[in-house]
């Protein structure tokens, strides 16, 4: 559980619970029981994924015992062999269910499930190329989303995608700001991040855009009728978000010690912003 990154897990099971409610809230004939197996394949293909990305951090010297963030492998708590073990099994287990889903439902879903199993596999060199966030944004929005209306109603529905846009935001900041927090030491292992190449000052600026976006996004397509009014129940954790950027503008001052945390941070806003979400797709539905 330790080595698999657990806080991290409202970035994958969130897009699948509000695409759930989502559906139901639009009249849909949701099959609950499949999206409970979505939700359970999401988390294994997550977890799997963190530790492959682990694994090859230590191997390729970007994690390191002076860096922030994962300590599993720097800290001699767990082997490389034990972790790359832990992602294969993991990997393997994801792969079976997901094929179990394939029976289920339909060939559709077996070029989600081959999508995101690529991108996982190929997350790490991906993301040494600065191509890390547009992958976040396939893994932990766009796909899950569209395969889970599939999943549960046997339809690919794409109106889904306007709520991909605020959850995938929150998401990709998790990313966003742990590359802003990690930029000498990820130039020191010779890899490149988005934050490595536009530098601190405007990956400060990214990371306020990306949390604010969301709110912005879904008042803007709440008044020109493209989703519901009760999305604007999400309001409520603006809060949360502006005491985020305002830790974010805080490393300006006092350095990336002000951060060391708020990729995790970020995850529970992901958490907070996705449930107000869904109850506000509830009430909808409701009504």
């Amino acid at each position: 559980m330790l080595a698999t990154r657990p806080w991290s897990f409202p970035a994958s099971t969130m897009p699948v619970l509000v695409t759930m409610m989502f559906l139901w809230s639009k009249g849909f004939e949701v099959s609950w029981w499949l999206g409970v197996l979505a939700l359970v394949n999401i988390v294994l293909v997550h977890a799997a994924g963190n530790v492959w990305s682990d694994y090859h951090d230590y191997k390729r010297g970007v994690d390191a015992p002076d860096t922030y963030g994962v300590r599993i492998l720097t800290d001699k708590q767990f082997t490389p062999k034990e972790v790359y073990t832990l992602s294969v099994t993991l990997q393997v287990a994801a792969v079976v269910m997901g094929l179990l889903m394939v029976g289920l439902t339909g060939i559709t879903l077996l070029w989600f499930g081959l999508a995101g199993i690529a991108l996982s596999l190929l997350y790490p060199p991906l993301k040494y190329a600065a191509l890390g966030d547009l992958v976040i944004m396939a893994c932990y929005a766009l796909l899950p989303m569209l395969g889970t209306t599939f999943i549960c109603t046997g339809n690919v529905v794409p109106q889904v995608l306007w709520l991909a846009v605020p959850v995938g935001s929150i998401t990709v900041a998790i990313l966003h700001v742990n590359n802003a927090r990690d930029i000498e030491t990820d130039r020191r292992a010779g890899i490149k991040t988005f934050a490595l190449l536009t530098g601190r000052p405007f990956a400060i600026n990214v990371y306020l855009f990306e949390l604010l976006l969301p709110y912005c996004w879904l008042l803007v397509t709440a008044l020109l009728g493209y989703v519901s009014p009760w999305t604007l129940v999400t309001f409520i954790t603006l809060p949360t978000a502006l005491g985020n950027c305002k830790k974010m503008l805080s490393c300006k001052t006092e350095g990336i010690k002000a951060i060391a945390k708020l990729d995790e941070a970020t995850a529970q806003l992901q958490l907070a912003f996705s449930l107000t979400l869904a109850i506000g797709l509830i009430t909808e539905a409701l009504t």
